[in-house]
């Protein structure tokens, strides 16, 4: 593979993965505005972002099955077209029940550009490579983050949060020209994978109770659903709690990917040097560190708007660096039913996300606590999760070329 051709994938991939994070934070600096415009509560709009990670979880479960037996492109296409129409239907929604259904069928569509963009990096490059491939993604996906609420809160400012949702089925119709055009199609669908219920339910039963499975796919969602707690509690935090404007906001969730965007990066480094077991090991202790002395800082009265934001910076680092680490494990031993696996681990972790994410609506009203207690609790719970796992592990998959085993499924 020329190095244009890598490059190429890498910005394809990475704009498909980035659908879901845009669509996720672009909107975050309108929820004063959608509460007011739908006369109801910000803690009612934040329910929005609970029924977006239950459609993506939902999704990737429908997704999974469907691109192992008809090919890659297929069912990205129709969840495209999906998240296209839905996208421009939020923008005339007249209330949160209808805003809330729009976004549950507004993420079955986006999660098939997900789950295809990680089934895909499990087809085109080398078992090796996939930690390394999923570090480079993270730094496209990072840019939403960076650019989404940044976008989102002047776009708000100087028009309204439903321009946002038109900016989004532009994104949505770009992204389908760019894979139309640009992906290759050398998966070669099975056509023996039956499509009705029970052979899927056990496809998702065998896979699931491969030790190496399901030791990173519970280890990585735990931990990663401390990201869901700060997304969906960050609006009611800084611009309700702490008393910043929404484009002040949208300035501060970008500085934060910033930590994101750099552990990652920090990890295609370190690599060289280290396991991704010994990655993941590494993370988690600091995480489970940081988000102690957090809890106790917050308990405690002791945070401003610095102090949090610097504990978030270092909580969010963490995860930059476990994150790829866990994905790649997780797929490493399965090639034949990557599509189902990849759409496993997704919807394992979009459920515990959107699990947090109400958790969030419910608890996090005019206190920082409760957020931190829900992230120090799913970071302790991952960690304990990966130690006792391992002990199930006879022999790692592994995702660096010297300790590679093959495994066939």
């Amino acid at each position: 593979m020329t190095k244009t051709n890598y490059l190429k994938l890498i910005l394809i991939l990475g704009s498909m993965t980035a659908l879901g994070p845009f669509s996720i934070d672009m909107y975050l600096p309108g929820f004063a505005g959608i509460a007011r415009d739908l006369n109801t509560t910000v803690a009612n709009v934040s329910m929005t972002l609970s029924s977006y990670f239950i459609g993506i979880s939902a999704g990737q479960l429908l997704y999974g099955p469907l691109l192992d037996r008809f090919g890659r492109k297929k069912p990205l296409f129709i969840g495209l077209l999906i998240y296209i129409l839905a996208s421009l239907c939020c923008v005339f929604v007249k209330n949160i029940d209808a805003f809330i259904g729009l976004r549950f069928i507004q993420a079955i569509g986006s999660c098939a550009a997900t789950v295809t963009s990680v089934a895909m990096v499990r087809d085109l490059f080398p078992v090796k490579d996939i930690p390394k491939v999923f570090s480079k993604l993270m730094l496209v996906v990072g840019l939403s983050p960076m650019l989404a609420p940044t976008i989102g809160g002047y776009v708000t400012a100087y028009y309204s949060w439903h321009v946002v949702f038109l900016i989004l089925m532009c994104l949505g119709i770009l992204v389908f020209l760019a894979a139309w055009l640009g992906l290759p199609s050398k998966f070669i669908p099975d056509t023996t994978i039956s499509l009705k219920p029970k052979p899927i339910i056990t496809n998702f039963i065998e896979i699931i109770k491969v030790p190496q499975f399901y030791t990173y796919a519970f280890t990585g969602a735990i931990a990663f659903s401390g990201l869901f707690t700060y997304v969906a509690a960050s609006p009611i935090l800084f611009m309700t709690i702490l008393k910043v404007s929404a484009k002040t906001y949208g300035w501060i969730f970008a500085f934060m990917s910033m930590s994101f965007i750099g552990a990652s990066q920090l990890n295609s480094l370190l690599l060289r040097r280290f396991k991704s077991e010994q990655m993941i090991f590494g993370a988690l202790v600091a995480q489970s560190i940081i988000s102690i002395l957090f809890l106790i800082a917050a308990v405690n009265s002791f945070l401003g708007l610095y102090e949090t934001i610097a504990f978030l910076f270092l909580f969010l680092a963490c995860l930059g660096i476990s994150n790829p680490n866990t994905a790649g494990l997780t797929l490493a031993p399965f090639a034949k039913n990557a599509g189902s696996a990849s759409a496993l681990m997704g919807a394992i972790q979009l459920g515990l996300g959107a699990f947090a994410s109400f958790i969030v609506g419910v608890f996090v009203k005019n206190s920082i606590a409760p957020m931190v207690v829900i992230m120090c609790f799913s970071t302790v719970t991952a960690f304990f999760v990966l130690i006792i796992g391992k002990r199930t592990i006879k022999n790692t998959i592994a995702t660096s070329f010297e300790d590679e085993i093959t495994m066939v499924h």
